[in-house]
């Protein structure tokens, strides 16, 4: 018995061709889009802070400098741990031992001359509990501290505070988008694609406190209003209505 090999040559010349007419085949119709940028903030009192307090010990020697700065910081740390901070959140951020230079005399050819020594020793805390913050401003003043500043605020768990703003900024989008749709005279059809630019948060005012400020009352402290901005951009295909 023999196959007949006519169906099998029309079936490959079909194949041949079908390439051909592909490319001659107009695209399929795509419909236009609209992408819109929208932002969104959402806002919270902040529950904790931070600041920065330290000690500049001056004498004659290295020696002495280090030796009454090292007394003094112990006291300070000491101080700051007795209104109940961790250890976990106190934390060296700078120390340096510079020399003095006495001022040169007018027109002498001398260079200057060493007269003394500068310790500076300086810890970052943080302050989980805001109400605290007055008192230990206080406190590290009275131990001995005479340099305090940095003071910034923050949110501790900022996770919700993120979601709001995202939730914030595809909400307005949507208002843009329908906005400008209804404007131009089209529909949105759907949703192609969301972007997330991300959340930030704008820096917080900081106080620089001097010791000369400090009564003996506890301080005065507002923390004021944190606030997380989120942006998302997001593409709408749209047809006329």
């Amino acid at each position: 018995m023999r196959l007949s090999r006519a169906p099998f040559c029309a079936v490959a010349l079909l194949a041949g061709l079908l390439p051909a007419i592909a490319q001659e085949l107009p695209p399929s119709p795509r419909r236009p889009v609209l992408t819109v940028t929208g932002e969104g903030v959402s806002r919270a009192v902040p529950d904790m802070a931070s600041f920065s307090s330290g000690v500049v010990s001056e004498a004659k020697t290295a020696r002495e400098a280090l030796d009454a700065n090292t007394r003094a910081v112990a006291a300070m740390v000491a101080a700051i741990k007795e209104t109940g901070i961790e250890a976990r959140d106190i934390a060296t951020s700078g120390f340096s031992v510079q020399p003095r230079y006495a001022p040169p005399k007018k027109d002498s050819p001398d260079a200057p001359q060493i007269n003394g020594y500068e310790v500076r020793n300086t810890v970052t805390v943080r302050v989980r509990d805001l109400a605290r913050l007055g008192d230990l401003l206080d406190k590290v003043v009275t131990s001995g501290a005479n340099q305090i500043g940095d003071i910034s605020f923050d949110i501790a768990e900022p996770a919700k505070l993120q979601d709001a703003a995202r939730v914030a900024a595809v909400k307005e989008a949507r208002q843009q988008a329908d906005a400008i749709a209804a404007a131009a005279g089209v529909r949105l059809v759907r949703v192609l694609s969301i972007t997330s630019n991300g959340t930030s948060a704008p820096p917080m005012p900081r106080l620089m406190a001097a010791p000369a400020m400090m009564k003996a009352e506890a301080v005065p402290v507002e923390a004021g209003e944190s606030e997380i901005r989120a942006s998302v951009n997001v593409t709408y295909e749209i047809e006329p209505r």
